[in-house]
Protein backbone atom coordinates (compact mmCIF):
# COMPACT_ATOMS: atom_id res chain seq x y z
CA UNK A 1 0.00 0.00 0.00
CA UNK A 2 2.54 2.15 1.00
CA UNK A 3 4.52 2.03 -2.26
CA UNK A 4 1.75 2.38 -4.13
CA UNK A 5 0.14 5.15 -2.50
CA UNK A 6 2.96 7.12 -0.89
CA UNK A 7 3.13 8.94 2.70
CA UNK A 8 1.29 11.66 1.62
CA UNK A 9 -1.63 9.55 0.63
CA UNK A 10 -1.67 7.66 3.83
CA UNK A 11 -1.43 10.95 5.90
CA UNK A 12 -4.48 12.26 4.12
CA UNK A 13 -6.10 9.51 4.80
CA UNK A 14 -5.59 9.00 8.55
CA UNK A 15 -6.36 12.86 9.30
CA UNK A 16 -9.52 12.68 6.99
CA UNK A 17 -10.46 10.04 9.48
CA UNK A 18 -10.03 11.87 12.46
CA UNK A 19 -11.56 14.98 11.19
CA UNK A 20 -14.45 13.32 9.61
CA UNK A 21 -14.83 11.02 12.25
CA UNK A 22 -12.89 11.61 15.43
CA UNK A 23 -12.97 14.08 17.60
CA UNK A 24 -13.54 16.93 15.52
CA UNK A 25 -17.08 19.11 16.33
CA UNK A 26 -18.36 18.36 12.99
CA UNK A 27 -17.96 14.56 13.67
CA UNK A 28 -21.21 15.22 16.06
CA UNK A 29 -23.76 15.36 12.92
CA UNK A 30 -22.95 11.51 12.70
CA UNK A 31 -24.35 10.73 16.08
CA UNK A 32 -26.70 13.37 16.34
CA UNK A 33 -28.45 12.25 13.32
CA UNK A 34 -28.90 8.81 13.81
CA UNK A 35 -29.45 7.86 17.27
CA UNK A 36 -32.22 7.69 18.99
CA UNK A 37 -32.01 9.62 22.52
CA UNK A 38 -36.14 10.39 22.87
CA UNK A 39 -38.20 7.15 22.00
CA UNK A 40 -39.87 7.65 18.47
CA UNK A 41 -37.45 10.60 17.33
CA UNK A 42 -35.60 8.52 14.75
CA UNK A 43 -33.41 11.61 13.66
CA UNK A 44 -32.57 15.10 14.68
CA UNK A 45 -31.67 18.15 12.88
CA UNK A 46 -29.05 20.91 13.82
CA UNK A 47 -29.77 24.73 13.37
CA UNK A 48 -26.04 25.96 14.14
CA UNK A 49 -23.64 28.10 12.46
CA UNK A 50 -22.07 24.89 11.11
CA UNK A 51 -24.48 23.99 8.68
CA UNK A 52 -22.79 27.02 6.17
CA UNK A 53 -19.76 24.87 6.56
CA UNK A 54 -21.37 21.45 5.71
CA UNK A 55 -23.96 22.13 2.90
CA UNK A 56 -26.72 22.34 5.66
CA UNK A 57 -26.19 18.51 6.66
CA UNK A 58 -27.67 19.51 10.11
CA UNK A 59 -31.48 20.26 8.63
CA UNK A 60 -31.74 16.08 8.71
CA UNK A 61 -34.81 15.96 9.51
CA UNK A 62 -36.05 18.47 6.26
CA UNK A 63 -33.40 16.32 4.68
CA UNK A 64 -35.53 13.10 5.03
CA UNK A 65 -38.73 14.59 4.30
CA UNK A 66 -37.55 16.04 0.99
CA UNK A 67 -34.61 13.99 -0.05
CA UNK A 68 -34.39 15.59 -3.42
CA UNK A 69 -33.97 18.82 -2.42
CA UNK A 70 -30.90 20.25 -2.38
CA UNK A 71 -29.10 20.91 0.61
CA UNK A 72 -29.21 24.92 -0.32
CA UNK A 73 -32.91 24.80 -0.14
CA UNK A 74 -33.42 22.64 3.42
CA UNK A 75 -33.27 25.89 5.39
CA UNK A 76 -35.88 27.31 2.64
CA UNK A 77 -38.35 24.11 3.85
CA UNK A 78 -38.11 24.39 7.12
CA UNK A 79 -39.15 28.64 7.08
CA UNK A 80 -41.79 27.21 4.91
CA UNK A 81 -43.24 24.86 6.97
CA UNK A 82 -42.74 25.79 10.62
CA UNK A 83 -45.17 24.24 11.48
CA UNK A 84 -43.78 20.54 11.08
CA UNK A 85 -40.05 21.48 12.26
CA UNK A 86 -40.45 24.03 15.43
CA UNK A 87 -41.54 21.34 17.85
CA UNK A 88 -39.21 18.53 16.76
CA UNK A 89 -36.27 18.20 19.03
CA UNK A 90 -33.00 19.23 17.65
CA UNK A 91 -29.56 20.14 18.50
CA UNK A 92 -27.83 23.49 18.61
CA UNK A 93 -24.07 22.10 18.78
CA UNK A 94 -22.60 19.23 17.55
CA UNK A 95 -19.56 20.00 20.20
CA UNK A 96 -22.44 19.02 23.06
CA UNK A 97 -23.35 15.85 21.26
CA UNK A 98 -19.80 14.66 21.32
CA UNK A 99 -19.10 15.88 24.99
CA UNK A 100 -22.87 13.91 25.87
CA UNK A 101 -21.47 10.94 24.41
CA UNK A 102 -18.61 10.68 25.77
CA UNK A 103 -19.56 11.38 29.23
CA UNK A 104 -23.07 11.07 28.90
CA UNK A 105 -25.27 8.05 30.62
CA UNK A 106 -28.22 8.28 27.71
CA UNK A 107 -25.99 8.84 24.75
CA UNK A 108 -24.18 5.12 24.01
CA UNK A 109 -23.46 3.33 20.71
CA UNK A 110 -26.70 1.17 21.54
CA UNK A 111 -28.98 3.95 20.85
CA UNK A 112 -28.49 3.81 17.21
CA UNK A 113 -32.05 2.54 15.22
CA UNK A 114 -32.22 -0.95 13.80
CA UNK A 115 -34.68 -2.16 11.41
CA UNK A 116 -35.39 -5.81 11.89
Amino acid sequence: MLTQWGWSSILFMLCSTLMGLGPHPMSGHFIGEHCEFITGQETYSYYGPLNHLTYNVGYHNEHHDFPRVPGRLLPQVRKLAPEFYEDLPYYDSWTKVLVGFVIGENINCYCRVQRK
